[in-house]
Protein backbone atom coordinates (compact mmCIF):
# COMPACT_ATOMS: atom_id res chain seq x y z
CA UNK A 1 0.00 0.00 0.00
CA UNK A 2 2.74 1.86 0.53
CA UNK A 3 4.37 1.55 -2.44
CA UNK A 4 1.06 3.01 -4.13
CA UNK A 5 0.96 5.79 -2.42
CA UNK A 6 4.58 6.53 -3.30
CA UNK A 7 4.27 6.19 -6.74
CA UNK A 8 1.14 8.36 -6.80
CA UNK A 9 2.41 11.02 -4.93
CA UNK A 10 5.52 11.31 -7.55
CA UNK A 11 2.77 10.98 -10.27
CA UNK A 12 0.95 13.74 -8.74
CA UNK A 13 3.83 15.77 -8.75
CA UNK A 14 4.93 14.61 -12.08
CA UNK A 15 1.73 16.16 -13.32
CA UNK A 16 1.47 19.55 -10.93
CA UNK A 17 4.67 20.54 -12.34
CA UNK A 18 3.43 21.55 -15.58
CA UNK A 19 2.33 24.42 -14.15
CA UNK A 20 3.01 24.93 -10.81
CA UNK A 21 6.75 25.74 -10.30
CA UNK A 22 8.84 23.19 -7.92
CA UNK A 23 9.06 25.85 -5.01
CA UNK A 24 5.56 25.03 -4.48
CA UNK A 25 5.06 21.80 -5.19
CA UNK A 26 7.17 19.93 -2.04
CA UNK A 27 7.39 16.38 -0.56
CA UNK A 28 7.72 15.39 2.53
CA UNK A 29 7.16 19.19 3.73
CA UNK A 30 6.67 19.38 7.39
CA UNK A 31 3.19 20.35 9.29
CA UNK A 32 4.74 22.40 11.85
CA UNK A 33 5.51 25.01 9.74
CA UNK A 34 2.59 25.54 8.67
CA UNK A 35 0.15 26.10 11.63
CA UNK A 36 -0.17 28.77 14.25
CA UNK A 37 0.66 26.22 17.17
CA UNK A 38 3.80 25.21 15.06
CA UNK A 39 2.63 21.03 15.63
CA UNK A 40 2.70 19.05 12.98
CA UNK A 41 4.25 15.93 11.16
CA UNK A 42 5.20 15.80 7.27
CA UNK A 43 2.63 16.04 4.50
CA UNK A 44 3.63 13.78 1.52
CA UNK A 45 2.88 16.48 -0.96
CA UNK A 46 2.01 20.27 0.13
CA UNK A 47 0.83 22.12 -2.80
CA UNK A 48 0.57 26.29 -2.47
CA UNK A 49 -1.73 27.71 -5.42
CA UNK A 50 -1.52 31.47 -6.01
CA UNK A 51 -4.76 31.70 -8.55
CA UNK A 52 -7.87 30.59 -9.27
CA UNK A 53 -6.57 28.45 -12.31
CA UNK A 54 -3.84 27.18 -10.53
CA UNK A 55 -6.62 25.91 -7.37
CA UNK A 56 -8.64 24.36 -10.14
CA UNK A 57 -5.75 22.28 -12.13
CA UNK A 58 -4.08 21.15 -8.54
CA UNK A 59 -7.69 19.71 -7.71
CA UNK A 60 -8.52 18.12 -11.18
CA UNK A 61 -4.94 16.14 -11.42
CA UNK A 62 -5.36 15.64 -7.31
CA UNK A 63 -9.18 13.89 -8.70
CA UNK A 64 -7.62 11.91 -11.56
CA UNK A 65 -4.92 10.66 -9.45
CA UNK A 66 -7.24 9.39 -6.79
CA UNK A 67 -5.07 11.37 -4.01
CA UNK A 68 -6.39 12.08 -0.71
CA UNK A 69 -6.24 15.67 0.10
CA UNK A 70 -6.59 18.20 2.96
CA UNK A 71 -7.00 21.68 2.65
CA UNK A 72 -5.57 24.14 4.87
CA UNK A 73 -5.29 27.79 5.09
CA UNK A 74 -2.80 29.53 7.25
CA UNK A 75 -2.96 26.37 9.65
CA UNK A 76 -5.01 28.20 12.47
CA UNK A 77 -7.59 25.93 14.58
CA UNK A 78 -6.21 22.77 13.49
CA UNK A 79 -3.95 20.35 15.12
CA UNK A 80 -1.95 18.39 12.99
CA UNK A 81 -1.04 14.76 14.42
CA UNK A 82 2.78 14.07 14.95
CA UNK A 83 2.65 11.19 11.98
CA UNK A 84 1.63 13.54 9.19
CA UNK A 85 -1.17 13.45 6.51
CA UNK A 86 -0.63 11.08 3.68
CA UNK A 87 -1.63 12.24 0.74
CA UNK A 88 -1.25 15.53 -0.56
CA UNK A 89 -1.97 18.67 1.27
CA UNK A 90 -3.43 22.09 -0.52
CA UNK A 91 -2.62 25.16 1.18
CA UNK A 92 -4.22 28.08 -0.06
CA UNK A 93 -2.22 30.59 1.98
CA UNK A 94 -0.72 32.60 -1.17
CA UNK A 95 -3.97 33.15 -2.96
CA UNK A 96 -3.71 36.76 -1.48
CA UNK A 97 -4.33 38.83 -4.82
CA UNK A 98 -6.97 42.08 -4.18
CA UNK A 99 -8.97 41.32 -7.20
CA UNK A 100 -11.00 44.61 -6.92
CA UNK A 101 -11.65 47.58 -5.11
CA UNK A 102 -14.31 49.79 -6.47
CA UNK A 103 -16.92 51.63 -4.77
CA UNK A 104 -17.51 49.33 -1.46
CA UNK A 105 -16.59 46.38 -3.06
CA UNK A 106 -14.10 44.04 -2.37
CA UNK A 107 -12.75 40.78 -3.90
CA UNK A 108 -9.76 39.38 -2.09
CA UNK A 109 -7.93 35.99 -2.56
CA UNK A 110 -9.28 33.37 0.06
CA UNK A 111 -5.73 32.96 1.94
CA UNK A 112 -5.55 36.96 2.35
CA UNK A 113 -5.32 37.19 6.42
CA UNK A 114 -8.45 38.42 7.74
CA UNK A 115 -6.91 40.62 10.27
CA UNK A 116 -4.90 42.21 6.47
CA UNK A 117 -8.25 42.50 5.21
CA UNK A 118 -9.48 44.06 7.92
CA UNK A 119 -7.15 46.69 7.90
CA UNK A 120 -7.43 47.35 4.09
CA UNK A 121 -11.11 48.08 4.76
CA UNK A 122 -10.05 51.15 6.99
CA UNK A 123 -7.32 52.16 4.57
CA UNK A 124 -9.65 52.44 2.21
CA UNK A 125 -12.37 54.23 4.49
CA UNK A 126 -14.45 51.23 4.44
CA UNK A 127 -16.51 50.02 7.43
CA UNK A 128 -17.69 46.79 8.31
CA UNK A 129 -14.67 44.47 8.84
CA UNK A 130 -13.54 45.96 12.25
CA UNK A 131 -14.88 42.81 14.19
CA UNK A 132 -12.29 41.05 12.24
CA UNK A 133 -8.98 42.71 13.31
CA UNK A 134 -7.89 40.40 16.23
CA UNK A 135 -9.45 37.15 14.12
CA UNK A 136 -6.95 34.79 13.23
CA UNK A 137 -6.92 33.05 9.94
CA UNK A 138 -7.70 33.52 6.24
CA UNK A 139 -10.83 34.93 4.82
CA UNK A 140 -11.74 31.70 2.93
CA UNK A 141 -11.33 29.88 6.80
CA UNK A 142 -13.54 32.68 8.30
CA UNK A 143 -16.03 32.28 5.26
CA UNK A 144 -15.96 28.64 5.93
CA UNK A 145 -16.22 28.87 9.85
CA UNK A 146 -18.90 32.28 9.43
CA UNK A 147 -16.38 33.77 11.86
CA UNK A 148 -17.67 36.53 14.19
CA UNK A 149 -16.60 38.57 17.21
CA UNK A 150 -17.71 41.58 19.14
CA UNK A 151 -21.28 41.35 17.08
CA UNK A 152 -20.06 41.16 13.60
CA UNK A 153 -19.64 38.19 11.09
CA UNK A 154 -18.83 37.24 7.70
CA UNK A 155 -22.15 36.23 7.00
CA UNK A 156 -22.78 40.57 7.80
CA UNK A 157 -20.43 41.35 5.17
CA UNK A 158 -19.76 38.35 2.32
CA UNK A 159 -21.68 39.14 -0.83
CA UNK A 160 -20.64 36.06 -3.22
CA UNK A 161 -17.99 33.40 -2.85
CA UNK A 162 -15.90 31.46 -6.06
CA UNK A 163 -14.98 28.37 -5.18
CA UNK A 164 -13.50 25.04 -6.63
CA UNK A 165 -14.89 21.61 -6.46
CA UNK A 166 -12.72 18.42 -6.15
CA UNK A 167 -13.01 18.20 -9.89
CA UNK A 168 -11.46 21.66 -10.32
CA UNK A 169 -14.88 23.44 -11.62
CA UNK A 170 -15.26 26.80 -10.40
CA UNK A 171 -18.81 28.05 -8.91
CA UNK A 172 -20.00 31.66 -7.67
CA UNK A 173 -22.32 31.46 -4.97
CA UNK A 174 -24.14 34.57 -4.24
CA UNK A 175 -24.79 35.05 -0.40
CA UNK A 176 -28.15 33.48 -0.28
CA UNK A 177 -26.60 30.12 -1.39
CA UNK A 178 -23.67 30.14 1.87
CA UNK A 179 -26.48 29.03 4.43
CA UNK A 180 -23.99 30.84 6.95
CA UNK A 181 -25.04 29.73 10.73
CA UNK A 182 -23.15 29.75 13.74
CA UNK A 183 -19.75 28.54 12.64
CA UNK A 184 -21.05 27.28 9.75
CA UNK A 185 -21.67 27.65 6.08
CA UNK A 186 -22.32 26.01 2.79
CA UNK A 187 -18.54 24.52 2.59
CA UNK A 188 -19.51 22.37 5.28
CA UNK A 189 -21.49 20.37 3.20
CA UNK A 190 -20.27 20.23 -0.01
CA UNK A 191 -16.38 20.66 0.50
CA UNK A 192 -15.80 22.50 -1.94
CA UNK A 193 -12.50 25.07 -1.78
CA UNK A 194 -12.95 28.90 -1.13
CA UNK A 195 -10.70 31.02 -3.84
CA UNK A 196 -12.24 34.59 -3.68
CA UNK A 197 -14.42 36.11 -1.63
CA UNK A 198 -16.84 39.53 -2.58
CA UNK A 199 -17.28 41.63 0.20
CA UNK A 200 -19.97 44.72 0.18
CA UNK A 201 -18.82 47.03 3.09
CA UNK A 202 -19.77 50.87 4.12
CA UNK A 203 -18.29 54.08 3.74
CA UNK A 204 -16.92 55.28 7.07
CA UNK A 205 -15.31 57.64 8.70
CA UNK A 206 -11.58 56.56 8.58
CA UNK A 207 -11.03 57.65 12.49
CA UNK A 208 -13.39 56.31 13.81
CA UNK A 209 -12.60 53.25 12.41
CA UNK A 210 -8.96 52.79 13.54
CA UNK A 211 -10.50 53.56 17.01
CA UNK A 212 -12.53 50.56 17.04
CA UNK A 213 -10.34 48.47 15.72
CA UNK A 214 -7.49 49.76 18.50
CA UNK A 215 -10.30 48.92 20.45
CA UNK A 216 -11.03 45.51 19.63
CA UNK A 217 -7.32 44.80 19.60
CA UNK A 218 -6.71 45.90 23.04
CA UNK A 219 -9.83 43.56 24.30
CA UNK A 220 -7.87 40.40 22.76
CA UNK A 221 -4.40 41.37 23.35
CA UNK A 222 -5.30 41.65 27.18
CA UNK A 223 -7.46 38.24 27.61
CA UNK A 224 -6.02 36.19 25.07
CA UNK A 225 -2.17 34.25 25.44
CA UNK A 226 -1.11 35.81 21.88
CA UNK A 227 2.45 35.46 22.82
CA UNK A 228 2.38 31.72 22.75
CA UNK A 229 1.61 29.65 19.80
CA UNK A 230 -1.50 27.84 20.09
CA UNK A 231 -4.79 27.19 17.76
CA UNK A 232 -6.74 29.38 19.06
CA UNK A 233 -10.02 28.59 21.33
CA UNK A 234 -9.65 25.25 21.91
CA UNK A 235 -12.81 24.14 23.55
CA UNK A 236 -16.16 24.97 22.22
CA UNK A 237 -18.57 27.00 24.19
CA UNK A 238 -20.61 24.02 26.58
CA UNK A 239 -24.63 25.30 26.49
CA UNK A 240 -24.97 27.71 29.77
CA UNK A 241 -21.17 27.62 30.70
CA UNK A 242 -17.55 29.71 29.48
CA UNK A 243 -14.91 26.92 28.87
CA UNK A 244 -12.27 28.77 30.12
CA UNK A 245 -13.93 29.56 33.29
CA UNK A 246 -15.06 26.01 34.54
CA UNK A 247 -10.91 24.99 33.56
CA UNK A 248 -10.15 28.18 35.96
CA UNK A 249 -12.78 27.11 38.77
CA UNK A 250 -11.03 23.42 38.33
CA UNK A 251 -7.88 24.59 39.20
CA UNK A 252 -6.26 23.90 35.87
CA UNK A 253 -4.75 26.70 34.67
CA UNK A 254 -0.83 26.29 34.44
CA UNK A 255 -1.60 22.43 33.89
CA UNK A 256 1.03 20.72 31.26
CA UNK A 257 1.93 17.71 29.66
CA UNK A 258 5.44 18.22 27.96
CA UNK A 259 5.43 21.27 26.63
CA UNK A 260 1.34 21.87 25.87
CA UNK A 261 0.42 23.92 29.00
CA UNK A 262 -3.48 25.27 30.01
CA UNK A 263 -2.56 29.21 29.51
CA UNK A 264 -2.30 31.07 32.88
CA UNK A 265 -3.62 34.18 30.75
CA UNK A 266 -7.03 32.24 29.73
CA UNK A 267 -7.84 28.94 30.60
CA UNK A 268 -9.89 28.11 27.32
CA UNK A 269 -6.23 28.04 25.57
CA UNK A 270 -3.46 25.32 25.28
CA UNK A 271 -0.76 26.60 24.22
CA UNK A 272 2.89 25.54 23.03
CA UNK A 273 5.63 26.82 25.59
CA UNK A 274 8.24 25.84 23.52
CA UNK A 275 8.46 22.10 21.33
CA UNK A 276 4.94 20.45 21.90
CA UNK A 277 4.43 17.71 20.26
CA UNK A 278 0.39 16.94 18.91
CA UNK A 279 0.63 14.16 21.89
CA UNK A 280 0.97 16.18 24.63
CA UNK A 281 -1.92 18.30 23.13
CA UNK A 282 -4.17 15.41 23.22
CA UNK A 283 -2.69 14.13 26.76
CA UNK A 284 -4.29 17.61 28.10
CA UNK A 285 -6.54 17.93 26.10
CA UNK A 286 -8.19 14.55 27.26
CA UNK A 287 -7.04 15.26 31.06
CA UNK A 288 -8.57 18.72 31.03
CA UNK A 289 -11.94 17.20 29.69
CA UNK A 290 -11.40 14.48 32.29
CA UNK A 291 -11.29 16.78 35.32
CA UNK A 292 -13.86 19.10 34.17
CA UNK A 293 -16.37 16.81 34.00
CA UNK A 294 -15.49 15.02 37.07
CA UNK A 295 -15.58 18.17 39.01
CA UNK A 296 -18.58 19.92 37.19
CA UNK A 297 -20.58 17.01 35.02
CA UNK A 298 -19.96 18.94 31.88
CA UNK A 299 -18.25 17.29 28.82
CA UNK A 300 -15.93 20.04 26.82
CA UNK A 301 -15.87 19.54 23.06
CA UNK A 302 -12.98 20.59 21.48
CA UNK A 303 -12.78 23.71 18.81
CA UNK A 304 -9.97 22.30 17.67
CA UNK A 305 -9.91 20.15 14.28
CA UNK A 306 -7.62 17.01 14.78
CA UNK A 307 -6.09 16.07 11.40
CA UNK A 308 -3.71 13.63 10.78
CA UNK A 309 -1.98 10.12 11.71
CA UNK A 310 0.25 9.24 14.95
CA UNK A 311 3.57 8.50 15.17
Amino acid sequence: MANNNNQSIKDLKEALLEKLPSTRVREQELLCHHTTFKIGGPADLFIEPTTMDELSFTLRKIHELQVPVTIIGCGSNILVKDGGIRGAVVSVRHMTQIMDCNDNVLCIGSGYMLKDASEFAWENGLSGLEFAIGIPGTLGGAVFMNAGAYDGEMSHVVTSVLAVDFEGNIKEYDASHLDFGYRHSVFHDNHEVIGEVIMTLQPGDKDAIKARMDELTEKRESKQPLEYASAGSTFKRPPGYFAGTLIEQTGLKGLSVGDAQVSHKHAGFVINTGNAKAKDVLDLIKEVQKRVYDQHGVHLEPEVRMIGEDL
